[in-house]
């Protein structure tokens, strides 16, 4: 009887490692689709941040109306919103 309860108990624990692996590997899964996503949308996000830098650089002019070169500034964004156009060297 005791061997029988032991086998009992093993059969029950393969069931039941069986199922976790089943539901680990669903998780898997819908976490493998959802990185994907996420990389698609960082993906998108960094386009239209790069769009939107060429944009602004294409508009920005200095002091005596020409160009600003995008080689030799940058823009830098604080946290309470405000846009600085700054050299790069600095």
């Amino acid at each position: 009887v005791a061997a029988q309860n032991c086998r009992k108990r093993k059969l029950n624990a393969i069931l039941n490692l069986e199922e976790d692996i089943c539901n680990l590997q669903t998780q898997k899964e819908s976490l493998k689709k959802e990185h994907s996503q996420c990389s698609r949308l960082i993906n998108q996000m960094k386009e239209k941040l790069n769009n939107l830098y060429h944009d602004i650089f294409s508009r920005l002019r200095d002091d005596q109306g020409r160009p600003v070169n995008p080689c030799h500034y940058a823009m830098h964004c604080s946290s309470d919103g405000s846009v600085l156009i700054i050299p790069k060297h600095l």
